[in-house]
């Protein structure tokens, strides 16, 4: 029998720890042929999407793949994301999320980690970090 990753189960626990409180989740993607998102938004083969209830409708967060459709200057798009691409989920306004290694090993993230947002969303404002804000990183034992 096939052993379960985690990483599906560890994205909807943030996800739904963002909406408990009043937050809103992001996922980092690393884009790929098998991941349908709009080109024109990606950005050094990655892209940063809002998965909000407000954001993202139909949301399926499946364990192989996860889809929904969203607004992109007006235009509503369909996307199609394999779990294995998903990089990270994270609060957009504290940053606090899990960020998954590159090539996992195991199934388990590495760390909890506090994320700079480094892409662009097109579903809503992106937060300006101020001038005393550091990225910061937190290893959970």
């Amino acid at each position: 029998m096939r052993e379960l990753s985690t990483k599906p189960y560890l994205i909807r626990a943030i996800y739904e720890w963002c909406s408990d409180s009043d937050r809103t989740p992001y996922i980092s993607v690393k884009v790929d042929g098998q991941t349908r998102v709009p080109e024109e938004y990606v950005k050094d083969g990655e892209i940063i999407l809002n998965i909000s209830q407000d954001a993202a409708y139909h949301l399926t967060l499946g364990n192989d793949l996860i889809q929904f459709s969203a607004r992109f200057n007006g235009v509503t798009r369909e996307i199609s994301i394999p779990v294995s691409a998903v990089q990270g989920i994270f609060a957009k306004e504290s940053s606090q999320g899990i960020i998954f290694p590159a090539e996992e090993q195991s199934d388990a993230p590495q760390t909890e980690t506090d994320v700079e947002e480094t892409g662009e969303n097109h579903t809503s404002p992106q937060r300006t970090p101020s001038k005393g804000e550091k990225p910061r990183l937190q290893i959970i034992k």
